[in-house]
């Protein structure tokens, strides 16, 4: 039998009690601020049930930003305060939690599990590094261009922890020097770039731009179509590419000569992987019907309703098993976003959000574009300390009474917040992405912010600036009517 081991925890009993008080505390601190706003006198402007649901609010948030319980188990909190609290009937509230965008992520989650599970995913990349791949800039910007186009069409999460292993072994083939080859952190941080850049062009590649538009469907019937979402920012997407492409050439020059051993090692394990599967080749088809119909048929059948039917296709042709995808999708996400879906509608029916907004953005902007600078601005900076999809939850409800107030269209809010709360670039907590990128050893945290902090500051920019010039060619010009 193996021994017992012991650990002997050698710092000073204060210490040991404080980290084991710490939730405890922020869980007090949490309901203290939960009771505070709820019996606080009445504000001008502010309706009682308004009062409620800011109460709820407050302390959703706190439990988000300082992660006093995980994320979905604060949604589902929320879930229960609000009917409580007399803010919206339980029917009501329980209602929300059914929102189409609900049903769309867990429609992607399971696509996206099927592909990864048959190892069709793991096909087109050692395919793609293979053939384009020859060179060291020809490899670093394939593994950037790769890690972005398959976050068009799966969880950027999921995209980083596939391609992870792949990218270990070219950085063990080539014999690179963790902490010291220029290289080796060029590699990764790609990687972690590319994932994230890419998975602000689809509805695919994050679940926050569909919970943005099922705020704002629910408050104002407003949406965005799958490929209206695309044009908006692909533009954006190939610019920040481009510029993540030369900060990294930048700031790690290439300090090797070739990637002979990388293109062997990626022929091996494009032969292990053997001819083309029938289960494969079923599941592209399915998954290329899929994108067919939500370009073509999506705004007419819905963006939900396709993607189940698609699922259901796929155990309807025997391609998948349920114990195949139970490990894959991140049921923890449904939750959160139903929960973070209601209490959104509750802040925005109960007058909270227009009240919100009079006292905070409304106060600093004086027009459309500098509404969504401070917005979008808001967003990045928030998106670096917490989970995208809570900042989402947090500046939704808000944006949508600031848009009241300046006669700006409600939609420009979901791209304000959306879009910008995807661009993480500089702290391993601000997306799994650089989680990964990380643990590899290749790159200190100073290594990650210097530039990734260059990288928010121009993606800010640029984003802005496509608001300005771009949008209003859509025909969304972001002037309000004051």
């Amino acid at each position: 039998m193996p021994r017992n081991e012991f650990v002997v925890d050698t710092r000073p009993l204060w210490v040991v009690l404080l980290a084991r008080s710490r939730q405890l505390f922020f869980l007090l601190t949490g309901v203290l601020l939960y009771w505070l706003v709820l019996s606080a006198d009445p504000r001008e402007g502010l309706s009682p049930e308004g009062q409620k649901a800011l109460a709820v609010f407050a302390l959703c948030v706190f439990f988000w930003v300082f992660e006093v319980l995980p994320l979905m188990i604060t949604s589902l909190l929320a879930i229960i305060l609000i009917p409580l609290s007399g803010v919206m009937t339980a029917p009501q509230t329980y209602a929300l939690f059914g929102n189409e965008a609900v049903f769309f992520i867990l429609g992607a989650f399971i696509l996206a599990a099927c592909i990864m599970k048959c190892g069709l995913s793991t096909r087109i990349a050692l395919v793609v590094l293979k053939r384009f791949g020859h060179t060291p800039r020809g490899l670093l910007f394939s593994i950037l261009l790769l890690n972005a186009f398959m976050s068009f069409g799966m969880s950027e999460h999921a995209v980083a922890a596939m391609n992870f292993p792949i990218i270990v072994e070219i950085a063990a083939v080539l014999r690179l020097n963790p902490r010291r080859s220029n290289y080796g952190k060029a590699l990764f941080l790609s990687m972690a770039w590319g994932t994230t850049i890419g998975g602000v062009a689809t509805l695919l590649g994050g679940a926050r731009a569909p919970l943005a538009l099922a705020m704002l469907r629910e408050t104002t019937g407003q949406s965005f179509t799958f490929v209206q979402w695309a044009v908006f920012n692909l533009p954006l997407v190939l610019l920040l590419l481009l510029a993540g492409y030369l900060l990294i050439l930048w700031f790690y020059p290439i300090d090797i000569e070739g990637v002979g051993e990388a293109e062997e090692a990626l022929r091996v394990r494009t032969q292990k992987l053997g001819r083309l599967r029938l289960e494969e080749m079923g599941v592209g088809g399915v998954v290329l019907a899929t994108f067919a119909a939500w370009i073509f048929l999506g705004e007419e059948f819905g963006l939900a309703n396709v993607a189940l039917a698609s699922v259901v296709a796929l155990f309807v042709l025997r391609l998948v098993t349920w114990r195949d995808i139970e490990g894959y999708v991140n049921w923890g996400v449904i939750l959160m976003y139903g929960g973070a879906i209601c209490l959104g509608s509750a802040i925005n029916k109960s007058g909270a959000a227009a009240w919100m907004a009079g006292m905070t953005v409304s106060r600093w902007a004086v027009g459309g574009a500098s509404v969504v600078a401070i917005l979008s601005f808001l967003s990045i900076v928030l998106t670096e300390a917490m989970s995208n999809s809570a900042v989402v939850a947090l500046l939704m409800p808000v944006s949508l009474g600031i848009a009241e107030q300046f006669g700006m269209d409600p939609s420009i809010m979901a791209l304000s917040i959306a879009v910008p709360a995807g661009l993480g670039f500089t702290l391993p907590i601000s997306t799994p992405a650089n989680a990964i990128a990380y643990s590899s050893g290749y790159l200190t945290i100073r290594e990650m912010v210097v530039p990734g902090l260059i990288l928010n500051l121009v993606s800010w920019v640029l984003f802005n600036l496509l608001a300005v010039t771009y949008w209003p060619l859509l025909g969304l010009s972001i002037a309000g009517s004051q």
